[in-house]
């Protein structure tokens, strides 16, 4: 009787932590090192200093329409964000509007 329920709450157990692995894996935009924007394409040029102490281009809209190369969302606003981390992307922009 006891191993039957030792193996079942370590089957239990095993589907928890995949499930939690794949939620906080899921929880981070992914966006390659060094992809920088077309600055010519986006109506600003600032930048902001993330969490991790990387430099980050600002949310900007686009001047062509199109998602710029980097963005990791599109605002509601209609701006796009260059975030690397999902927490907080697009929170003085009206949140976000779709996950790119």
């Amino acid at each position: 009787m006891q191993g039957i329920a030792f193996n079942q709450i370590f089957r239990r157990g095993a589907a928890v932590a995949t499930v939690l692995l794949f939620s906080l894996s899921s929880a981070f935009a992914y966006v390659p090192p060094g992809t920088t924007p077309d600055e010519a394409n986006l109506s600003n040029h600032n930048t902001y200093t993330n969490r991790d102490g990387n430099t980050v281009h600002a949310p900007a809209r686009s001047l062509s329409g199109k998602a710029p190369e980097g963005a990791s969302a599109r605002c509601r606003d209609g701006t796009y964000s260059f975030s690397r981390h999902r927490p907080g992307t697009c929170s003085r922009h009206g949140g976000v509007a779709d996950w790119l």
